[in-house]
């Protein structure tokens, strides 16, 4: 039943995502833009002043084990990626650029990862990430023919490839 719901989820999702405006700036009642909402680009991600300022610090400083990208590699086949984060959140400012470097590693295809990015309640517009279970962002689902292999929800338990890694390996 399970798989069912996240598969007809994912399906809806993919429904939706075409009709939704990408990169959509939130607002402040003084008309300030306070962060994304919705379906995000990366670069839209980085084209935020907050954001961009952390990417640029986070995503050189991190490093990938070599030795767990080299065992992902093979895995990768197959797989798409839903990162649901909070421009507005520390752990997604922080895990977020780290988890673009283990992509950019993997040399994963960026068509295979949808950014949705949601406001402070954990929420985005038009019920895009309803049935995702989102309690805690970022939240970085792992799936293959549209079923949930797994998901490391806000920090990693050893390190994010590696969470990758044993999700993976698993299957």
């Amino acid at each position: 039943m399970m798989k069912k719901l996240i598969t007809f989820t994912l399906l809806l999702f993919a429904m939706t995502a075409s009709s939704q405006e990408i990169n959509k700036k939130t607002k402040d009642a003084a008309g300030n833009t306070t962060g994304l909402i919705n379906i995000c680009s990366r670069a839209g991600l980085q084209a935020l002043p907050e954001m961009q300022h952390r990417y640029d610090v986070e995503y050189p400083a991190y490093q990938p084990d070599a030795n767990t990208i080299l065992a992902l590699q093979p895995l990768m086949k197959g797989k798409k990626i839903t990162i649901v984060m909070g421009t507005w959140c520390g752990d997604s400012q922080l895990q977020v650029p780290h988890f673009y470097k283990i992509l950019d590693a993997l040399h994963f295809k960026e068509q295979d990862i949808t950014l949705i990015c949601v406001d402070h309640s954990k929420q985005a517009e038009n019920g895009l990430i309803d049935g995702m279970n989102i309690s805690h962002v970022p939240t970085f689902m792992l799936t293959e023919e549209g079923k949930e292999l797994g998901r490391i929800t806000e920090s990693p338990r050893a390190t994010l490839e590696k969470d990758m890694l044993s999700i993976f390996a698993k299957k």
